[in-house]
């Protein structure tokens, strides 16, 4: 018996949400998605900050294809030196602070957010860990137990003891940080809260109380990174300088790859007493490394993260004002419209669906919605997505 692509998703693919109408998906490219009914659509989530450089951008396709044909995977990762690896790294540390010059790339963002964990243990030898309220890290066990939002992860208890969570950008909190504190874990940029943006004053003195009390300051940046915000990286916009730099999603511009970043000296610690201390097979898959390259090389050579900033302010210039919309959260391309409450968002929501853009919204706002959409989005695209999220605002009752 055949079985249709629909029939055998929804018979055999193992998924984390319930997708009554879910999308078939059989062609993207820049910032369009098309489905198997010939529809196309707008996307303005980017994969939930993955495809900052667009979809199928033909430099990272050509790259994909030319490592492949080269090879694929060859040993566990970290016993041969193979040239897609080893280009990524130096590039990304050319970008860097000297302080963070050390990779060691993984598959995923939870999966770096892991490393860091482990690799702040090793060098503190203490035990509590700091993250803070509606922050979110990923699902892995680890990275379960530094999410700040209890209903989230209530049925898997019990997770990772000794966790201190702190409320986002108050002050006063900072001194629950002290000389048993391994590492404090933190979005430079709440994304799932909504886009909360903390105050520069709050960041250098989290970084100045890290240093007092010798705790290793870690920096989530799965989704702020690459370009995202306005700057290449969001700790920029801070003056500060994680211990500890986590990243992912846009990384691979469309492949998996995830990577944690240190000094040399920290990540040396890894190696020995154990040995082994951070381990995996498929971490810096070289045609994952390959596409992180190519993409790198297009956000910095179309100067893409520092546009970004003016299209997010294009956006909002657009829609601030209207009846409906409370208040917008932006940094760069990256962009959280309020709405009066959950329900007026939910309509806006579908009727966004039936205009065929595609928007998400936050697992802990319910009255906000993202607009992300690739980086390469150009002043008239935006112009005419703005236009019929002004019609969805019209079809509310």
């Amino acid at each position: 018996m055949f079985l249709t692509d629909r029939e055998l998703f929804y018979r055999h693919l193992a998924v984390p949400a319930e997708v009554p109408q879910a999308l078939e998906i059989v062609r993207a490219e820049g910032i369009y998605l098309y489905d198997d009914l010939g529809n196309e659509y707008v996307d303005l989530v980017s994969g939930v900050s993955v495809s900052n450089v667009g979809h199928g951008h033909p430099a990272v396709v050509a790259a994909v294809k030319e490592q492949a044909e080269k090879y694929m995977h060859l040993m566990v990762y970290g016993k041969y030196i193979q040239t897609p690896q080893v280009r990524l790294a130096g590039r990304m540390a050319e970008n860097l602070p000297p302080s963070l010059n050390s990779v060691f790339f993984v598959n995923s963002g939870s999966e770096a957010i892991e490393g860091a964990l482990k690799l702040a243990k090793r060098l503190t030898g203490r035990t509590e860990m700091v993250a803070f309220r509606n922050a979110y890290h990923g699902h892995t066990h680890g990275a379960m137990s530094m999410l700040g939002n209890e209903k989230m992860k209530y049925a898997f208890y019990p997770l990772l003891p000794d966790i201190r969570f702190l409320r986002f950008n108050v002050l006063d909190d900072l001194a629950q940080i002290t000389e048993r504190t391994a590492c404090v874990l933190i979005e430079p940029v709440q994304a799932e809260a909504g886009i909360l943006i903390p105050d520069k004053n709050y960041m250098r003195a989290l970084r100045d109380r890290c240093t007092e009390t010798g705790t290793i300051l870690i920096f989530d940046e799965v989704q702020m990174g690459f370009g995202r915000t306005g700057k290449l990286f969001a700790f920029e916009h801070f003056d500060v300088v994680p211990d500890i730099l986590c990243l992912a999603k846009a990384m691979g511009g469309g492949m998996p790859i995830g990577a944690f970043v240190s000094s040399k000296e920290n990540m040396y610690q890894l190696t020995h007493h154990p040995a082994l201390g951070h381990i995996t097979t498929f971490g810096g898959h070289p045609v994952s490394c390959a596409a992180a390259l190519a993409s790198l090389d297009v956000i910095l050579r179309e100067k893409l993260h520092e546009k970004a900033q003016a299209k997010g302010r294009l956006f909002v210039r657009q829609l601030e004002g209207h009846p409906l919309v409370k208040k917008i959260r932006q940094i760069g391309l990256m962009i959280a419209v309020e709405l009066k409450d959950e329900q007026t968002t939910d309509q806006v929501v579908r009727a966004m669906y039936q205009q065929r853009l595609i928007v998400d919204r936050f697992l802990f706002n319910d009255t906000s919605f993202r607009i992300a959409p690739p980086l390469t989005i150009t002043e008239e695209e935006i112009q005419m997505i703005a236009e019929k999220i002004l019609l969805s605002f019209q079809q509310v009752k």
